[in-house]
């Protein structure tokens, strides 16, 4: 069996104008940031994929290196944001994706990356694939609660409106790190507290 997953480095080249960028600009921007998150989320999917390939030591290790990655996205995604209110519009809700996954509040590849990208449609689609296959008995209980739960908050982040039936679910199933994630995220403008979470949280991950 291949135990070798090949990892992309990050590679960040996008050059930060002093000068306020054009819309197209700001879209080739946001397509580079777009890919370079696609690549994590395939990692993150792929190790999951191999996880009965690979002995513990060496999944906890390649989480935590993947996690590592996504921080320092998240560093770069700051900086190309800082004191630009276009790209703030722009990019907010990709940095609370990034942020969800580096806390480990979110763990479903697919799910952050249809957050980051604004997609509510695609995350309701998604949903109700997945109650079709828990009622024909293709997807268990658990996993079904942790994904819906993951669709929910995002969904709410994106200001959808859920339903009295979701948010009763919502409630009733939100873990401890949902529950503080969802508690300092309600504000974009808290993010520091959301970073102080996710630094914490990795740390958790080396020990």
């Amino acid at each position: 069996r291949n135990h070798n997953i090949q990892y992309v480095g990050l590679l960040f080249h996008v050059e930060i104008k002093m000068a306020s960028r054009g819309k197209t600009e700001t879209s080739k921007l946001r397509q580079n940031l777009e890919e370079q998150l696609d690549r994590l989320m395939q990692q993150l999917q792929d190790l999951e994929e191999c996880r009965e390939e690979l002995d513990t030591d060496e999944y906890e290790e390649t989480k935590k290196e993947t996690l590592e990655q996504l921080s320092e996205f998240n560093d770069s995604l700051k900086k190309i944001m800082s004191g630009n209110m276009t790209l703030v519009d722009e990019l907010s809700g990709m940095q609370l994706a990034i942020q969800a996954a580096i806390s480990q509040a979110f763990k479903t590849p697919e799910v952050i990356r249809l957050f980051a990208k604004k997609q509510p449609g695609q995350l309701r689609t998604r949903l109700a694939e997945m109650d079709r296959d828990l009622m024909v008995g293709k997807l268990e209980r658990d996993l079904y609660t942790q994904q819906k739960v993951e669709i929910l908050t995002a969904l709410r982040k994106l200001g959808e409106k859920l339903t009295a039936d979701d948010e009763a679910f919502l409630s009733a199933n939100a873990g401890a790190i949902l529950s503080q994630f969802e508690k300092v995220s309600t504000d974009l403008g808290s993010g520091d507290k959301v970073l102080a979470l996710a630094s914490f949280e990795v740390e958790k991950t080396k020990k």
